[in-house]
């Protein structure tokens, strides 16, 4: 017996002597893996166009000199159509980004873009003509933006110093359209900050379907008070024109309750050059988030808003008259779904057009009448929300859309008829799916992930069908083998009502032992129709953190997407209140678990996360040990009209639910330690709600950390910079927590 001990002993020795090999041999997340080499980066197809035909698309290659032609059903390359390499004297060296035109004779290149803010920048504009095998530059007169054809091929607008131009492709001649437009008075063809920010787009003009017209929105920001910011000389890149003297950059920013620009929409006429003023009523203090032409090339539609967002018109203008009249209506008790907007389809009929709405509780398609405003047929139904209207194929009378039918936490894709019969599941696979559609819809792309897949994409027959994997990232799935990582698990956490029950994942350390204690970070977003917990691919910075020990843990409040109407906006008019309220209970209820250290729990996020967790640390000041605020908006009335309004309404109609909920005002609360990080030139989220929170807690004793970074945007990159920032915030919590 004496013998079999020393056996065993020897044994347990041995296994715990392979086991800690095994362990070492393990490799170790570092940060220069995630922020600098990008070693966990997961591969995709990029700037892929389908052709014409339907049967080829093209692909962007080589680092952007290549634009390859590919056939759909095999996947083979059938020609380079183009090679800057072997292009004589090529002043190109990089495409970003290509158009081809209607007839796909030519490919309009764009290169060098230099960014404005978020989606506007300028860039170098070329046109290239397969038949003369000539690259030629769009204008020699500047730097331009938004290039696009006509219809027809025959000319291009762009928008160059806030003036609508108009380029001959034959001649290789310009006009311009415009001549008023002048920065932060009038913008022509662009969208002013808060409207490229809110209803997230870039491009303010569209070519009428026949090319005999072109359709502007002018935005008159006169009246917009200005906002100025410092810009520093700075590094990575480095302003040397700043280095004694740093610039004071204004623009116009409407904040909350306070002017915004007047917009206007009007028609050039390109025959006989004369620019028409469409009617879009009467009301100056409204929004015009888009322009679209229907399949009649003299009559334009306009969505118009009115400031409060809950009332959505669609209006049909005439080209020539500039007369308009109402086709379709929509109210809600809170606000209009601002992510709708670019699905507004016309069907060639003339007669019917596709859009979405929520007047039955979750978000779904319908078909409309053009000539009875109160016609309509429901086409999508069920408790659960379409979240991406993908086209409509006339051929077949088929509608194709992405929904989170299943659960929430899944997207898939689907074919149904006008008529809400036939309906297709494209995508089984239980996880993310995108997919993009070829012309003709004959074949599809789709991009797939899961927690545990990372982005396959793989081509499909219109019918269904996989047909082959264009990438499955199996480098990447052995790769992650040789290191410390453990997926994501879903569980369900309280609300705090006691009745609703919030999505959240777990990541647990690499070698979870139930009986241990540990830290919990919780991470989060939390803003209005956002969604953090969904079944799909990441590899970040909490695979770094669960490495170290911590448990990373992601929580979706009230108020965020994918679970209908009344769960997503019962935050109306009290943004904060009930999403902090809900991230104190879920980490109450995680403290109560065995492997969970109570006293050690951070919250962290950035933007609406930022403000999240400030709040949270001062009103659950006995939950939270810390917590990490980036970029975060500290007094709604700091914020933009746009967003904050559609959520608030103006600080002059709901006072106490900007007020009651700003963490600006709960400084007093404060107990826990806490990390302030912000970049100086955020033209977003400004510096100044970083600021004046912190003077709110010098003044009331409050010691807290700030971490500054010199003319940062809101994503807060260049150079080293996200390393820094995110060893800053490893330092602070291993201190803290």
């Amino acid at each position: 017996m004496k013998k079999f001990r020393q056996f065993l002993a020897l044994g347990i020795l041995l296994c715990f002597s392979i086991l800690s090999f095994a362990q070492d041999d393990v490799k170790k997340i570092t940060m220069e893996d995630l922020m600098l080499n990008r070693s966990f980066h997961q591969k995709s197809v990029y700037g892929l166009r389908s052709m014409n035909d339907g049967v080829h698309y093209t692909t962007l290659e080589g680092d952007g000199t290549l634009i390859v032609k590919s056939n759909y059903a095999t996947g083979l390359v059938v020609d380079t159509l183009l090679n800057l390499t072997t292009l004589k004297d090529a002043v190109v060296k990089k495409i970003n980004d290509y158009e081809f035109s209607a007839d796909e004779s030519r490919i309009l290149l764009m290169s060098n873009p230099e960014r404005i803010y978020r989606r506007s920048f300028t860039a170098d504009y070329y046109v290239f003509s397969f038949k003369n095998k000539e690259l030629l530059p769009l204008s020699k007169n500047g730097r331009q933006r938004l290039a696009t054809f006509s219809p027809n091929g025959n000319r291009i607008a762009f928008v160059r110093d806030n003036n609508i131009y108009i380029h001959n492709v034959p001649f290789g001649s310009e006009i311009r359209i415009t001549k008023d437009g002048e920065y932060n008075k009038i913008q022509n063809g662009s969208p002013d900050w808060v409207y490229e920010e809110e209803f997230e787009f870039n491009k303010a003009f569209e070519w009428s379907p026949d090319s005999k017209f072109l359709a502007y929105m002018k935005f008159n920001e006169s009246a917009v008070k200005l906002f100025n910011m410092t810009k520093f000389e700075g590094t990575n890149p480095q302003l040397k024109e700043n280095a004694l003297y740093p610039e004071n950059y204004t623009y116009k920013y409407p904040k909350a309750g306070e002017k915004n620009s007047e917009v206007s929409v009007w028609v050039y006429n390109v025959e006989d050059r004369v620019t028409k003023k469409m009617d879009v009523g009467e009301e100056k203090d409204q929004y015009i988030p888009r322009i679209k032409w229907t399949q009649n090339p003299k009559m334009l539609s306009i969505l118009r808003l009115n400031r409060l967002q809950n009332k959505l018109e669609i209006l049909l203008a005439n080209s020539k008259t500039g007369a308009s009249n109402v086709i379709h209506s929509q109210e809600n008790k809170y606000y209009i779904e601002e992510s709708n907007f670019d699905y507004l389809t016309f069907l060639k009929d003339g007669k019917h057009f596709i859009y979405l709405s929520e007047q039955d509780g979750f978000n779904h398609l319908y078909l409309y009448d053009m000539t009875n405003v109160e016609s309509y047929q429901q086409i999508t139904s069920g408790d659960w929300d379409v979240t991406d209207f993908l086209g409509y194929d006339e051929s077949k009378k088929l509608c194709y859309y992405q929904s989170a039918e299943v659960s929430p936490l899944e997207r898939n894709v689907y074919t149904i008829k006008l008529n809400g019969t036939g309906k297709k599941l494209l995508t089984p696979k239980k996880g993310t799916n995108r997919s993009v559609f070829s012309n003709g819809y004959k074949f599809y792309i789709n991009y797939f992930s899961s927690i545990t897949q990372p982005n396959t994409v793989s081509l499909f027959s219109g019918k269904g069908k996989q047909i082959r994997v264009l990438e499955d990232n199996h480098a990447l799935v052995e790769k992650l083998k040789e290191y410390h990582y453990r997926p994501k698990e879903f569980t369900m956490l309280p609300a705090a009502d006691g009745m609703t029950m919030l999505n959240a994942w777990m990541i647990k350390p690499y070698d979870f032992d139930p009986s241990k204690k540990y830290p919990v970070v919780m991470t989060q977003y939390s803003g209005p129709n956002s969604q953090e917990v969904l079944n799909s691919w990441s590899f970040d910075w909490y695979q770094y953190l669960a490495q170290e020990g911590y448990i990373v843990v992601c929580v979706d409040p009230r108020g965020t997407g994918a679970r209908g109407q009344v769960f997503r906006k019962c935050t109306y008019m009290q943004l904060g209140r009930l999403e902090s309220d809900d991230q104190i209970s879920a980490a109450k209820s995680l403290a109560k678990e065995s492997f969970i250290d109570e006293n050690r729990i951070a919250i962290w996020g950035w933007s609406y996360g930022g403000f999240m967790s400030s709040l949270c640390l001062e009103k659950g000041n006995d939950v939270f040990k810390s917590a990490i605020a980036v970029a975060p908006v500290t007094n709604w009335r700091y914020y933009d009209s746009v967003y904050t309004e559609r959520f608030m309404r103006t600080p002059q109609e709901n006072p106490t639910g900007y007020d009651d909920n700003s963490p600006i005002n709960h400084v007093k609360e404060l107990k826990g330690a806490l990390l302030l990080c912000h970049g100086t030139a955020d033209d977003n989220v400004h510096v100044q709600n970083t600021y004046e929170f912190a003077e709110r807690l010098v003044q009331e004793d409050k010691a807290f950390e700030m971490q500054m970074y010199t003319n940062r945007n809101h994503s807060i990159y260049g150079g080293k910079t996200r390393l820094h920032l995110y060893k800053r915030f490893n330092k602070f919590l291993k201190q803290n927590l």
